[in-house]
């Protein structure tokens, strides 16, 4: 970044981690302990969908990977669209089992980047649920390098509970890197898991 740079304001955008994932274990326990909220076993990636063979030899190979285990048992990933076009990967491990799940979305994450698909990427969450039934997920900003909470009031009507996303923030502060632009805290009205 240059001087002029500085003098217009400009920035350098965050560079993509996708290892910032793997903080997401430990940070569901200080979250258990902190709100108890549980992982549900269920995380899912967004990204905007491509055409092309490229694309959709990218995308067949997320299905096998993440679908090896399913003659053992496991349950195989799950594809969607949601209203505005964007495809979504559900995953499900055991509830129990938060690394296994953040290691299919990690890899669901790096086979999309290293097939060049990197800009498509747009967020993924691994979902909580509380003793009284209210949903949360922890959000990963992939072009932000960042994490949110966003926790949708249940009954249907699109409206979040920002005194709990809130309160989540300020559990998790230590365990996650969150971002502090409340702005860019995007809710995922309809998202497979939550």
């Amino acid at each position: 970044m240059g001087l002029l740079d500085t003098i217009l304001g400009r920035s350098k955008p965050v560079r993509p981690d996708l290892d910032q994932l793997f903080a997401v274990p430990s940070a569901a326990l200080t979250l258990q302990a902190a709100t108890g909220f549980t992982p549900t076993g269920l995380g899912s990636v967004c990204f905007a969908g491509v055409e092309g063979a490229t694309f959709a030899r990218v995308q067949q190979d997320v299905r096998e990977l993440l679908d090896a285990d399913t003659g053992r048992g496991g349950i195989p990933v799950e594809f969607s669209r949601d209203t505005y076009g964007y495809t979504w990967l559900l995953s499900r491990q055991p509830p129990e089992d938060t690394a296994a799940l953040v290691n299919d979305l990690h890899a669901v994450n790096t086979l999309l980047q290293d097939g060049g698909f990197g800009p498509q990427l747009l967020c993924s969450l691994v979902a909580f649920r509380d003793d009284r039934d209210r949903s949360l997920a922890l959000v990963y900003l992939y072009k932000r390098g960042t994490f949110y909470p966003f926790a949708p009031v249940a009954g249907g009507a699109e409206k979040r509970d920002n005194q709990l996303e809130l309160q989540v923030r300020a559990a998790l502060g230590d365990d996650l890197r969150v971002e502090q632009d409340l702005s860019r805290w995007f809710p995922v009205w309809g998202a497979p898991g939550v």
